[in-house]
Parts: structure tokens; C-alpha cells; sequence
């Protein structure tokens, strides 16, 4: 990601453990518009018993024996009356509106820069093409030691910090004083910041003859947009006439923007979501018959941190047995929110509807018990569900049926038609200390090597390029910094640390399309979803 620390897709391939730390921080409703008439009766509602809060408050503040923090106090009440309701039902303090807002917008205003702190200092990843880092001259590799002559530098800044400094109106300045290799001094550039674009759809290229792969990381105000193009690429430039759609990871967002999407693949006014709440009526969401590319097959991978408007997708595609859904269970998130401004410039974003799929069908997971319902990837981990060792407990066993009659699952997400096993084979405990250590070994080893080794474009770099076990054993000894290399536990996983390394190295010698063509040649969803595709395997009856 931009102008903050990089984020890369090797998250998707790490541990299940790993993986939850990622999906709990992520937006994981779907907002619909929210209208004047609904804020009206919002506001009209609260008025009444806002006051006694309020007079609480006051009193406290004015007469309490001890000194008080009143807005520590205040948003510890809020989170208890929130925390009565569902899950998704949430306060937004003002800071983490802004950021949400600027994820949820497509952009913010910066230098745009990936980095990453390597031995406390900020390393670029690379800069963002087109952006104002590149066009002044910013390369990867560069380390920034000050910023607006403040010294950023072996002072153990924060990232949030790093943010406010990188980050800032469109056209106003910021000097960076940049090391570059081994160059004596630093060399100043002044950058005029600008507004960044934080792409949804975040790859898109030919896998094979004819199939086209689009991955969308989160369901923004430009993702339709940004689809489109895509696919009209895809389609106009190199003549795919299928498609793959990776939607594993992605914890959902707008609601529009995922039916929008959907209308592409089907014809005019079928039905691919409707919601309904106890004060919403029942709203229909149906293809608009403006798809402007022919696709002929289609197949949705997703997992389980694949929520909301991904679950969307998945089951619209499923339940008028469009295509293939491969992969895992996914997320089970099946209520809708609407945000509303408080004064304080934060914001609620409140439950008001569930969703149910063109069958019918509500996948959202029971939330009575919130212990139980945070830790529903790790209860399918132990399960034995995510590696294919433990059957999926439904949590409703209704049947509800496809356009051609196959039965498929209400209540706890959308279960694959083609299931896809979590490898676990390479984890361990050293592997783990290993993975996370693996992009700053990576820029660390760039740095004192050098790009000299390795092929100059990327096609031969993918199709020859081998990484060898001495870097292997280098990356254990940089990431275990001297202690005992576990050398049963390093055979274990090294063709895992191969893969991961090698797509790094393709991430920061080429770029990000690059990584994904070494991630993709070794994932079993992909190649399941190649093989459908290709072979023409149709849907068969559960």
C-alpha cells in the first residue's frame, strides 16, 4: 500500500494464524446509500433519551469525588451499548473515520511510496508508478533518513507518525533526504504531493489461452470502474473469453459496486441480492443487462476471509449456477450497515438489514456468543475443516436450491462448489519467524548484492530463475539473527520459503504482476480453476 508500511499478497499465502491478524482490522460490511430521510428519523429518535446520557455525563464531570477523563468515560459507554448488538454494529472514532473514508474512496493525498521499516529505518519498496515519488526521482532501495529536515532515521519513529509526515494536502511540499546505496551524504528531493489512487482491483493479467485473472482486494467506490478497465484490457487486448475472479482475502465494501459488477456477467433483471430489515423493506438488487464484454466461463475463488460483497459475488454466481465458486468456506458476514455522522466527526456504522442471496439464502453466522464468534477461523482450523481433515459444520441445514437444482447451504457462508484444501504441509514455528522476517531479508539482500544476478526481464526471470538453498539458509540466519537454525524444520519448509522469496524478489526487481505470476504457477485454486475452465466440467447436482 501506499505512503505506509507494504502489504503484500504473500499475506495470503501465510499460516491460518497469520492471516487473522489481517482480516480483524479490515472494513467487513457493505454500506448502502444513506438518504436524508433516513438521517432525519435517526436524528428524531435519539433526541429523547440522548439527554439523560448526557446529564449523566455532566454530573459526573461536575460533582465526581475524582477527576475523570468525560471522553475516555463517554466512548467507554459507547462501546458497551455497542457491544449488546451484533458485531458489525461499530464506533468510529474521527481519526479512524478519515482513514476509512480515504480506503473506502479509492485515494489519499501523498507522495506515494511503498515502504518498510528495515532496522528502524524506511526503506522504499517502490515508488508508485505515475505517482510524484517517481516522477521526482525516488528508486527502490532508497532509504529515507529525513523528512522536511527532521531526522526519520535509527529513532524508532512510529508509523503512524511517518504517515502524517508523508501524507498531506495535494500540492503541498515535503523534502526527503534520501541515502542511496553507498553513496556518501544524502541527496534532497522535493516532492509535490498528489493525489494516490488505492487500486481495489489490485492485478489483472492472461493466465493461460483465452483465460483472463482479475484479483480484487476490497469492494471500493471505483472498484466497478476499475473492473471494467480490466477487463476490457483483458477482453479487446488479449482476447480472453474467460475469467477468474480472486476475491479470496477480501472482507467486502460497497454493495453497488459489487452488483455492479455482477450485471456483467448476466443478463438483464436477474435477481443477484436482495436485503431487508425490521424498518427496510425488502430491496432487489437485479442485473441492469449492460454487460459489455462476452464471458463465457467464470470461476470466483474465495476463502475464509472472503466476507460480505465478496460473499455477494460468490453467491449470485452459485445460486444461477453462473460458474464455479473454488476454494473455501467463506466469512459468513451477512448483515448490511449504514454509517451516520456524529458531532464529535466520528461516526456509527449501525446494522440495519440482512442480505440473502437469489435463493434465499442468509449466510451470516450466528453472533449470540461473540467469544465463539471471533474465533470461528481458528474453530475451522482445529477442525480440521480449512485442510480438508474435518467436515463443515452448517450451522442451518435448510436446503435451498440452484437454477439447475443443486442444494446449497443457508447460515455460516458460502461453501464451495470445488473445495481447496489449506496446505499446511511447511508449517512450523521457525517458518513463521522466517515469513515475517522474509521482506526485509529480501531488501536487505538486494542491497548488498545487487540485481546483477538475476535475469533483466521479468518473463525470463519467472520462467528461469531458481533460488537457490544457500539463500535459504541465509534468510534463516538474518531472521533467527545467530540463534540455532531448526535444520529438520527448514527442509521442512523450503520449498514454501523458495516460492515466497523468489515471488519477493520479482515484487521489488519487477513488480507486483510479476509476483503474482510466481505465486500463481504453485496455487492449487487456480490450477483447479484452469482445469474447469478449460476442460468445461459442468456443475454437478450435490
Amino acid at each position: 500500500m501506499s505512503d505506509q508500511p507494504e502489504n503484500s499478497q504473500f499475506q495470503t499465502r501465510l499460516p491460518f494464524y497469520f492471516a487473522l491478524t489481517l482480516i480483524v482490522g479490515l472494513f467487513l460490511g457493505q454500506q448502502l446509500p444513506r438518504t436524508a430521510a433516513h438521517l432525519r428519523e435517526a436524528q428524531q429518535s435519539t433526541a429523547s433519551s440522548q439527554s439523560v446520557l448526557d446529564e449523566m455525563l455532566r454530573y459526573i464531570q461536575a460533582r465526581y469525588v475524582d477527576t475523570v477523563n468525560i471522553e475516555q468515560l463517554q466512548s467507554q459507554a459507547i462501546q458497551q451499548l455497542l457491544h449488546q448488538l451484533d458485531p458489525h454494529t461499530v464506533y468510529i472514532s474521527p481519526e479512524e473515520a478519515k482513514l476509512a473514508e480515504e480506503d473506502m474512496s479509492g485515494g489519499f493525498e501523498g507522495i506515494g511510496v511503498e515502504f518498510i521499516m528495515l532496522d528502524d529505518t524506511i526503506q522504499i519498496v517502490t515508488p508508485i508508478k505515475g505517482g510524484p515519488s517517481e516522477q521526482a526521482g525516488i528508486q527502490a532501495g532508497d532509504k529515507i533518513v529525513t523528512i522536511d529536515g527532521a531526522n526519520v532515521a535509527g529513532v524508532k519513529i512510529e508509523q503512524g507518525a511517518i504517515f502524517k509526515k508523508l501524507r498531506g494536502p495535494k500540492g503541498s511540499q515535503v523534502v526527503l533526504g534520501i541515502q542511496r546505496g553507498r553513496a556518501a551524504g544524502l541527496q534532497e528531493f522535493s516532492i509535490s504531493r498528489d493525489r494516490i489512487p488505492l487500486n481495489s482491483v489490485e492485478t489483472a493479467y492472461v493466465l493461460s489461452e483465452k483465460v483472463g485473472y482479475i484479483k480484487i482486494n476490497r469492494f471500493t467506490a471505483n472498484t466497478h470502474a476499475e473492473f471494467m478497465e480490466a477487463l476490457r484490457d483483458l477482453v479487446e487486448n488479449h482476447r480472453i473469453s474467460d475469467l477468474v475472479l480472486d476475491l479470496r482475502g477480501n472482507p467486502g465494501g460497497y454493495l453497488e459496486e459489487a452488483t455492479n459488477m455482477l450485471s456483467q456477467f448476466f443478463p438483464e433483471d436477474k435477481l443477484l441480492v436482495y436485503t431487508e430489515g425490521r424498518t427496510d423493506r425488502r430491496q432487489e438488487y437485479k442485473s441492469t443487462g449492460r454487460a459489455r464484454f462476452s464471458i463465457r466461463n467464470v470461476a470466483v475463488l474465495i476463502d475464509e476471509g472472503s466476507a460480505s460483497a465478496s460473499e455477494i459475488v460468490a453467491g449470485a454466481i452459485q445460486d444461477h449456477d453462473r460458474g464455479w465458486v473454488i476454494g473455501r468456506r467463506s466469512f459468513g458476514k451477512g448483515l448490511v450497515q449504514e454509517e451516520y455522522p456524529l458531532s464529535n466527526q466520528g461516526k456509527l456504522r449501525l446494522t440495519v438489514a440482512r442480505y440473502f442471496t437469489p435463493s434465499g439464502r442468509s449466510i451470516q453466522r450466528s453472533y449470540q456468543n461473540e467469544a465463539s464468534y471471533d474465533l470461528e477461523e481458528e474453530r475451522r482450523f482445529e477442525s480440521g475443516e480449512l485442510t480438508g481433515n474435518g467436515a463443515i459444520q452448517l450451522a442451518d441445514s435448510t436446503p435451498y436450491y440452484t437454477g439447475m437444482g443443486r442444494v446449497v447451504f443457508a447460515g455460516g457462508g458460502i461453501t464451495p462448489d470445488l473445495f481447496i484444501p489449506l496446505d499446511t504441509s511447511f508449517f512450523n514455528t521457525q517458518f513463521n519467524v522466517l515469513a515475517t522476517q522474509l521482506p526485509a531479508f529480501v531488501s536487505r539482500w538486494l542491497e548488498q548484492h545487487g540485481k546483477q544476478a538475476f535475469p533483466s526481464d521479468a518473463s525470463s526471470f519467472v520462467q528461469q530463475y531458481q533460488v537457490e538453498d544457500e539463500m535459504i539458509l541465509e534468510l534463516a540466519n538474518y531472521a533467527l539473527k545467530g540463534g540455532a537454525v531448526q535444520r529438520s524444520q527448514l527442509e521442512q519448509s523450503k520449498n514454501e520459503l523458495k516460492l515466497r522469496l523468489k515471488a519477493r524478489l520479482a515484487r521489488q526487481l519487477f513488480d507486483q504482476n510479476t509476483e503474482y505470476l510466481v505465486l500463481h504457477a504453485q496455487d492449487s485454486a487456480i490450477q483447479k480453476a484452469l482445469e474447469v475452465i478449460q476442460q468445461g466440467t459442468p456443475l454437478v447436482k450435490r
